[in-house]
């Protein structure tokens, strides 16, 4: 190993000896340490030193100390990731210290060059210089040295060699065994696993089922790298039935690990099922008719075994489930049972792969069913005291039926029974019966009864007996004689014989009087009846009735009854010995009640009120009955007046009772009824009346009212009236009203008074508890309103949006009078005034307006028509730089020209800030434009407290404009086209756009400029119809022109058929064949003006879907100095409108001739070699007086230019203006102006207009050469 060349050098051999030497002295090198003496042993080796001459020694062997170890690393055994740390502590170490790995040198730097994962802690001060392994890995694994080397005061020093050993844990051992073959139960399968790649090797111990195994025998072999080592174990398992599904684990482990690792298989082993069982069949009788359903169980088996039924050998069905989670197979099979079935033998069977042969299960039926018939036979009548034969016969059944005869309900004995042999191997039977009737047995039921005890089922066959007989029994349905009967009472008495033949006739009697009012005698079955009517009187008490029924016989048969009536009082009476009542006395009322039976019961009432009064002892009174009477006692109060108290007799057994009254006549003083309102509401200005409900006895004589301020019904006060039922009476109520009035009323009893609240109800005023309200965007806004009203009620408050858009409104809450509109998540289309309306059901409701402002940061207009500007550099030209934001609050501008802040000291610059709403502009105007100086980007930063917003604009020369885009057809017919198209950049310069078409038969394309210049639409006519047309469009300036619309795209147009206008309107020209008859003029006019309405009304209708206006094309004159004249200055405003159609100055002209196709030229690409070049005119105003007069607003136009240079001919506009024109309304429709108006940003400055006209100055004494100037073709 060698150390590097600038701090190792080779040891001499003297030097070992002299340390040697020192050492057989005694001397150490600590020694001459603690001497203070640094000692380099080069010579005299063999000197004898002596304690005392130590210090000399080392002064003699050297000069300076000597580097030394004070730890030296050791042996390290570390896990795989582990962090391990060699130590190595040097004293005054005063050559580079590094480490050594089996050789290579690792470098002295804290971080060691390629070995990412190696550090040197290093702390000098403690010479500490300890080497730090994170995440050790298997190539970590050498020896490795602490090596210093040598500098000018010390030799090189080595420690001894320290050996890292890296722990590797075993990867996830895997079973080494085929289990795609299932085991089978009883066999034996050996189990083998690996645990691959451990240092040192892994120990493997194999689990059954949480239960190690033992035999297990291992062998250790190489793994997949060097130092790495494989485990092999294995093991012989006995497959059991009960090892199915359980776990095989492999568990690794070595000294790396923590906790071992492991890996788990499940046991599929194959064993045969349980035999199988019959469910369903507990016993071996089964009835007919019935459905048998037997389920077959086979628990057990892997896999789960297979189902079979058989029965007599014939197979019935070969279906069953398995359920893997109970294991078992189940199998349903459903028989119909019939008499056939009877013996059969049913059996299951049960397969799966292991057993050779099926396990089965049978079972036999046995089949209970009836007799298919029974019969009987022989006579049915007979005289009293003669022999009845009859038999009955039953066909097969099992088992064997049991016939039994039936009289009625009695069952005769006097029978023979034989059984044979049957079909299905059941029996038939037959039963002999002879019986000797009697009367009692007329009209029974003869029945024999075929009994199956197995099926527990009977069969009957029936006759009815006749049999004469002499007449038998009367007896009557009467009410019971102990029961009693209450007087006026409707009884029926019936009387009925039966038993004889033929039927006896029937007679009532009363107390052994012939009754003659009997109805008339009715017949039944075997007898008759006949029915007594009464209505019951005190007469009837304890009469006898009696029923006597005879026949031809002359044998008489009665029935008795006797009955018991119950009748009330006969008379009621009510005295007192006292003549005048009044509040507050005693009063005694004695009630008198007649003869009544039983006795009655005697109770007072009053009102609803039940009074116990005391009652005498009764006395012995008329019709057998008895008479009683009783007292009452009451304490009278004013509620006693006019009331009935009424005496009341009464039986319990008595429906009916005997009443009568005593009408009380009670004297006292004035009382308030209990219904007497307290308070009273009444709306404002409303007129009320306080009832009064007083009662006296005698009636009370006048009342008065009172307030606070004494008596409030005086002559000469208007308001309040007393009427003559003395309820007062307020005309024109206000809220002063509202209070506690007293009334006070007198008879000769005495006086009373009582105090009424009025409550004056008034509808609700409300007004902005804040308004306006501010809130950022997102937060939550509340707006609240404040009422003043009675009463407050819930829900009286509403609000609403004014805005014209929909907008989301908030959630609406009531707190007492306060009305709280709250809005979460504040948007910008929440601003807007509110409207709070109180409604508390009184009068009209009230409402007020709130403002809420929502603050947003400042948002810049961006687009392709906002980030450029053009202008000439030569030192004349003037650009302005126009920036536009919207924000609130108040949004500040900064500028940067280039990155640098903008010194607007600088004369050469200006800025200018507009507010217009929520919209902020700041302009910056750049005088005298310079190349070199100017050309630049322009970066403005809108911004408020709420944030900032950045655009960079360029300043750029003057160039030839961008192409259009979006250009489309907006409109067309048999010989017309109307097209549009959005403007491209400038390039700084007027620009106008021409129009290029071609179709099939042309030789070439066709150009039309469009008029007026610089609009954006354009209508080519004169067109052939049903003819094919591709159209482009491209812009020119004084630069040169551009590329066609949409990357040269072509718009396809077909024109329409020619429309028969002579079958519309025919026209006859006999009069007057040399001019064109009017109406076909007027025909013409009205198609001209549909035509132009609908075109402006698509146009109207795309507008609409446009959001907030956009710039508008700003042109600037800068008025030359010296001479007075005027100099042109191009386009250099960032600040146009891509989709201003039209030029604002020159919009009349356009709506009156839309095309002007009469005033254009149309020439050919290829024969284009003149042109026509038209000049502004001085005195020319596109909005005539009468035009004014029309309502017509006029934009401000220079009176001594036009608009357009390139027109020069006054006669052109004047000729046109000359022509008939369309009503004012139809021409200037006010929803054109808007339309124009939505074209331009909101808060877009109108300054821009005049700029407008004095460019049409600065055009018409342009300096540029005639050739640049553009042309109108």
């Amino acid at each position: 190993m060698h150390l590097p060349h600038q701090s190792v050098t080779t040891e001499p051999s003297v030097d070992r000896e002299d340390k040697k030497t020192l050492l057989s002295l005694g001397v150490t090198q600590q020694d001459c340490t603690r001497s203070g003496v640094i000692v380099e042993m080069g010579f005299f080796s063999a000197w004898m030193v002596s304690p005392s001459s130590l210090r000399f020694l080392c002064l003699i062997l050297g000069t300076h100390a000597q580097q030394a170890f004070r730890s030296e690393p050791r042996n390290l055994t570390v896990r795989m990731g582990e962090t391990a740390v060699l130590r190595c502590e040097v004293l005054r170490a005063s050559g580079t210290v590094q480490w050594e790995k089996d050789g290579l040198l690792l470098g002295p730097q804290r971080s060691l060059p390629g070995f990412p994962h190696y550090s040197m802690i290093r702390n000098p001060k403690r010479g500490q210089y300890h080497l730090q392994i994170e995440k050790a890995e298997l190539e970590d694994e050498a020896f490795y040295t602490c090596q210093v080397g040598q500098s000018e005061s010390s030799q090189a020093i080595v420690s001894s060699s320290a050996w890292v050993n890296v722990l590797i844990p075993p990867s996830k051992p895997y079973f080494k065994v085929d289990m795609e073959t299932p085991w089978v139960a009883g066999r034996k399968y050996v189990v083998a696993c690996v645990a691959p790649d451990a240092k040192p090797e892994a120990e493997i111990t194999l689990y059954k089922d949480g239960v190690e195994l033992t035999g297990t025998e291992s062998l250790t072999m190489p793994g997949s790298k060097d130092k790495l080592l494989n485990t092999h174990a294995k093991v012989t398992v006995t497959a059991l039935s009960s090892d199915n599904g359980r776990q095989l684990a492999c568990h690794a482990n070595n000294p790396a690990l923590y906790r071992h690792v492991e890996t788990t298989m499940a046991m599929n082993v194959y064993f045969p099922p349980q035999h199988p069982v019959i469910l369903g069949l507990e016993g071996q009788d089964v009835k007919a008719k019935t459905i048998l359903v037997l389920e077959c169980v086979s628990h057990g088996g892997n896999p789960l075994s297979s189902l079979r039924w058989t029965k007599d050998g014939e197979v019935l069905s070969k279906t069953w489930e398995a359920d893997a989670k109970m294991q078992k197979s189940r199998s349903v099979l459903k028989l119909k049972i019939t008499p056939a079935d009877n013996q059969a033998v049913v059996c299951c069977e049960s397969d799966n792969l292991v057993p050779s042969s099926p396990l089965s299960v049978s079972r036999t039926i046995t089949v209970l069913f009836e007799p298919a018939e029974v019969t009987l036979s022989g006579p049915s009548t007979a005289v009293e005291g003669q022999n009845l034969n009859l038999i009955c016969h039953a066909s097969s059944s099992n088992p064997p039926v049991h016939i039994r005869w039936w009289l009625g309900y009695k069952e005769l004995n006097t029978t023979v029974a034989t059984m044979e042999e049957g079909d299905n191997g059941g029996m038939t039977t037959m039963s002999n019966m002879t019986h000797r009737v009697s009367r009692e047995e007329d009209g029974l039921k003869l029945t024999c009864e075929a009994f199956n005890k197995g099926t527990q089922f009977s069969k009957t066959q029936s006759t009815t007996l006749n049999v004469y007989y002499p007449p038998q029994k009367v007896w009557l349905d009467s009410p019971p004689q102990d029961v009693p009967l209450c007087s006026g009472t409707t009884v029926r008495l019936i009387c009925f014989s039966t038993g004889g033949n033929p039927t006896g006739t029937l007679t009532w009697f009363k107390n052994g009087k012939e009754v003659t009012n009997a109805l008339k005698q009715t017949s039944f079955d075997r007898g008759g009846a006949r029915e007594l009517l009464l209505v019951l009187t005190a007469s009837d008490n304890m009469a006898i009735y009696r029923c006597d029924a005879t026949n031809e016989a002359m044998q008489t048969i009665s029935a008795y009854t006797q009955l018991m009536v119950h009748f009330k009082a006969v008379s009621m009476k009510i005295t007192t010995d006292q003549e005048e009542l009044r509040r507050g006395q005693m009063v005694t009322l004695e009630c008198q009640a007649g003869s009544s039976n039983p006795k009655a019961n005697i109770s007072w009432s009053l009102g609803e009120l039940r009074l116990q009064g005391v009652e005498q002892p009764p006395r012995s009174a008329q019709f057998g009955g008895v008479s009683v009477h009783s007292t009452l006692s009451l304490n009278l109060s004013s509620q006693h007046n006019n009331q009935r108290v009424i005496c009341h007799s009464h039986s319990p057994v008595v429906a009916e009772a005997t009443n009568t009254y005593f009408k009380l006549n009670v004297l006292y003083p004035p009382e308030f009824s209990p219904e007497q309102p307290v308070q009273i509401q009444v709306l404002e200005d409303d007129r009320v009346t306080i009832p009064l409900l007083v009662s006296a006895n005698p009636e009370a004589g006048a009342c008065r009212w009172l307030n606070n301020r004494g008596k409030l019904v005086k002559e000469g006060n208007l308001q309040y009236y007393q009427s003559a039922e003395n309820s007062l009476e307020i005309e024109n109520v206000t809220r002063k009203n509202a209070g506690v009035y007293r009334v006070q009323c007198t008879n000769d009893e005495g006086v009373n008074q009582i105090s009424i609240k009025l409550d004056v109800q008034y509808a609700p005023s409300v007004e902005a508890e804040k308004d306006p309200v501010v809130v950022n965007l997102g937060e939550t806004a509340d707006l609240i309103c404040v009422a003043d009203a009675n009463p407050i009620i819930p829900g009286m408050f509403s609000w609403k949006w004014l805005g014209e858009e929909e907008a989301e409104m908030g959630e609406e809450t009531q707190d007492d009078e306060s009305g709280l509109l709250t809005i979460h998540n504040v948007t910008r289309a929440h601003a807007g005034r509110y409207q709070c309306t109180a409604n508390n059901g009184i009068a009209s409701p009230a409402t007020v307006d709130m403002q809420l402002v929502v603050q947003f940061k400042p948002e810049l207009l961006k687009g392709p028509q906002w980030t450029k500007v053009a202008s000439r550099g030569d030192g004349t030209s003037i650009a302005e730089v126009v920036c536009r934001a919207e924000g609130i609050p108040r949004v500040d501008f900064s500028w940067e020209k280039n990155g640098l802040r903008m010194d607007f000291a600088n004369p050469r610059y200006e800025e200018r800030t507009v507010k217009d709403g929520s919209f902020h502009t700041s302009t910056v105007r750049v005088v005298n434009v310079s190349a070199s100086l100017d050309y630049a980007i322009f970066s403005c930063t809108a911004r408020n407290s709420l944030g900032e917003d950045t655009l960079d604009i360029r300043l750029v020369s003057t160039n030839h404009p961008d192409p259009p885009t979006m250009f489309q057809q907006l409109a067309v017919s048999h010989d017309s086209v109307t097209l549009e198209w959005i403007p491209g950049f400038n390039g700084g310069l007027w620009q106008t756009f021409r129009v290029r078409y071609i179709w099939d038969k042309s030789a070439s394309f066709v150009y039309r400029d469009v008029f007026p210049a610089g609009a954006t639409f354009f209508t080519v006519t004169g067109l052939q119809p049903i003819t094919t047309y591709n159209f482009s469009v491209n812009a020119l300036n004084a630069q040169g022109e551009s590329g066609y619309a949409d990357n040269n795209a072509v718009l396809t147009i077909t024109t329409k058929e020619t429309p028969d206008v002579e079958e519309v309107l025919p026209v006859d020209v006999t009069e007057n064949p040399d001019r064109l008859p009017a109406y076909l003029t007027v025909v013409g006019v009205l198609l001209f003006l549909h035509s132009l309405a609908i075109f402006f009304g698509v146009r109207w209708k795309k507008r609409q879907g446009q959001t907030g206006g956009r710039g508008g094309s700003t042109l600037d004159v800068k008025k030359s100095e010296q001479g007075g004249s005027s100099q042109l200055t191009e386009s250099n405003s960032n600040e146009y409108e891509s989709r201003e159609k039209i030029n604002a100055a020159a919009q009349r002209t356009l709506l009156i001739d839309s095309g002007s196709e009469t005033e254009s030229h149309v020439y050919e690409s290829c024969a284009a070699e003149s042109s026509h070049h038209y000049y502004p005119t001085g005195e020319y105003s596109p909005l005539p007086e009468d035009m004014r007069r029309l309502g017509v607003p006029q934009l401000p136009v220079d009176s001594q230019s036009h608009l357009y240079e390139d027109v020069r001919d006054g006669d052109l506009y004047q000729d046109v203006l000359s022509s008939p024109l369309p009503s004012s309304s139809y021409l200037f429709d006010h929803r054109l102006h808007h339309e124009r108006n939505m074209w331009r940003l909101p808060g877009y400055p109108q300054q821009a207009a005049g700029r407008v006209g004095d460019f049409g100055q600065s055009r018409r004494e342009s300096a540029l050469p005639f050739e640049l100037r553009g042309e109108l073709v």
